[in-house]
């Protein structure tokens, strides 16, 4: 119908595929982009800060948009799984409250949906260590950079076998 298997992401069945097109529909040109799409559906983050001092920031409305309630619990069944995306939520929930965590990971998981359905292209996951190693050679970047900026210098110190 969609010409796209939004069952491929992980997270997502049959029925929470079907309750997203059912309230959505196939066609997304009502939605110019990816930021209005998430926005109509609540999943996006909606902290208010001015000044670097949050004023306001729930984690998550109530909403009758039963394409949002989908998406939550499709994130928040993500935290078993071992693909990229359980990697990404099981990491979201280490740092910050459960709410916050299943509300960002719907946030990734409408902004897949709108992609394969807009692009027509599949989704493939990379799986749960190529998100950790991505992850890991971020970290060291960051840490690298502020070694430089500190005028210092890391090196890796080898790890015997």
């Amino acid at each position: 119908m969609c010409r796209v298997d939004l069952t491929r992401i992980d997270g997502i069945d049959v029925s929470t595929a079907l309750a997203l097109l059912s309230e959505t529909g196939a066609d997304k040109s009502r939605f110019a982009t990816i930021g209005h799409f998430s926005s109509w559906l609540n999943v996006c983050p909606s902290t208010k800060i001015s000044g670097g001092k949050v004023l306001s920031g729930s984690s998550t409305k109530r909403t009758a948009n039963r394409a949002a309630q989908a998406l939550r619990m499709a994130a928040a069944s993500l935290r078993t799984s071992k693909s990229a995306l359980g990697a990404y939520y099981r990491r979201l929930c280490a740092r910050m409250d459960k709410a916050k965590a299943v509300k960002a990971a719907a946030h990734k998981l409408a902004r897949l949906v709108y992609t394969m359905l807009t692009k027509g292209e599949e989704y493939t996951d990379k799986g749960q260590d190529y998100y950790e190693q991505r992850y890991r050679e971020r970290v060291l970047k960051n840490l690298q950079q502020r070694a430089a900026k500190l005028g210092m210098k890391m090196v890796a110190i080898q790890q015997p076998a």
